[in-house]
C-alpha cells in the first residue's frame, strides 16, 4: 500500500476513521491506483478535500494505520493539523467550496429539523391530502393550535439563520464564535427594514436610513441570508485577530470584542 501510492518520501501526512486510511499525497500522479484495487483488504478509494482516502472496513482499518506508521515513520496528528495539511492541496475554488461545506455542516441538524417540522405543519394543513377540498385543521379545529406551534417550531431555525451562520462560520474562521452569533443578530435586528420586505420599500421609496456625518446608511436587515453574514464574520475574524496582536492581556476581555463587533457591524451595514 506504501509502495501504491508512491513510497514514504510521497506521503505528507496519514490518520484514519472508523472505515478508511486518510492521507496526503505531495504528488498525486505517483498513486498507482490499479494497485491498490488489486490489494485484498481494499474495498475502494476516492479523492475529497485534497484526501486520497482507501476504504479497508471497521477493524481492519486501525492495524493497517499501526503498520502504515510503522513503515512510514509518520508521527501522529490531530484532525486540525491534518485538515490543515489536506486544505493546502486544493485550489482557490475547491477552499471555497470546503469553507462553505464547513460553515452548513455544523448546522445542518437544526435545519433537517425544521425541514420535517415543515413536512409535520404541512400534514395539518395542506389541502386534499386526506380529505378532498380540505385540510385536517379545517375538519378537526381542536388541532388548530398545533399546528400553528408546529409551524413556530419549524420557523425557528429559517428566521434566525444569519445567526447560526455567524456562529458556525466564526468559529471556522478563528474568532470568537459567540461574537459571530452577535454579528448574525445585528444584521436581523426587528429595528432594522425586514429584508422581505425591501422591494416593496424601495419601489415605494419609503427605506429608512441613518444620517451618519452627512453619510446615509440603509437600515435593512439581512433576513433568510447566506453570503453576507458569512462574509461579515470574516471580517470579524479578522478584526479580532488584529486586535490581539496589540491590546494588552488585562484589557483584551473588554477592548477586543468591542472594536470587533463595533467594526464588523459598521462594515457590515
Amino acid at each position: 500500500m506504501v509502495e501504491s501510492v508512491g513510497g514514504k518520501e510521497n506521503i505528507a501526512t496519514v490518520m484514519h476513521c472508523a472505515t478508511r486510511l486518510r492521507l496526503v499525497v505531495k504528488d498525486e500522479s505517483k498513486i498507482d491506483l490499479e494497485k491498490i484495487e488489486s490489494l485484498d483488504l481494499v474495498k475502494g478509494h476516492f479523492n475529497n478535500g485534497g484526501q486520497f482516502q482507501i476504504i479497508l472496513g471497521t477493524g481492519i482499518v486501525n492495524k493497517v494505520y499501526e503498520a502504515f506508521t510503522g513503515l512510514t515513520n509518520l508521527a501522529e496528528v490531530s484532525k486540525e493539523e491534518f485538515k490543515n495539511t489536506a486544505a493546502t492541496k486544493l485550489n482557490p475554488l475547491q477552499k471555497l467550496l470546503k469553507t462553505l461545506a464547513d460553515v452548513f455542516v455544523p448546522i445542518l441538524p437544526a435545519l433537517v429539523a425544521s425541514g420535517l417540522l415543515m413536512g409535520l405543519n404541512n400534514i395539518l394543513t395542506a389541502k386534499g391530502l386526506f380529505i378532498s377540498g380540505k385540510t385536517l385543521v379545517e375538519v378537526y379545529p381542536q388541532f388548530a393550535d398545533v399546528a400553528g406551534m408546529i409551524n413556530l417550531f419549524a420557523n425557528a431555525a429559517f428566521v434566525f439563520l444569519p445567526i447560526l451562520i455567524g456562529f458556525s462560520a466564526a468559529k471556522i474562521f478563528g474568532a470568537t464564535p459567540v461574537l459571530g452569533a452577535v454579528i448574525g443578530a445585528i444584521m436581523i435586528h426587528p429595528d432594522l427594514l425586514n429584508g422581505y420586505g425591501y422591494g416593496e420599500a424601495l419601489a415605494n421609496n419609503t427605506i429608512p436610513f441613518w444620517n451618519i456625518f452627512g453619510l446615509k446608511v440603509a437600515q435593512v436587515g439581512y433576513q433568510g441570508t447566506v453570503l453576507p453574514v458569512i462574509g461579515a464574520s470574516f471580517v470579524l475574524a479578522v478584526i479580532e485577530k488584529t486586535c490581539r496582536k496589540f491590546v494588552p492581556a488585562i484589557l483584551d476581555m473588554i477592548i477586543t470584542p468591542l472594536i470587533s463587533v463595533l467594526f464588523t457591524a459598521i462594515k457590515s451595514s
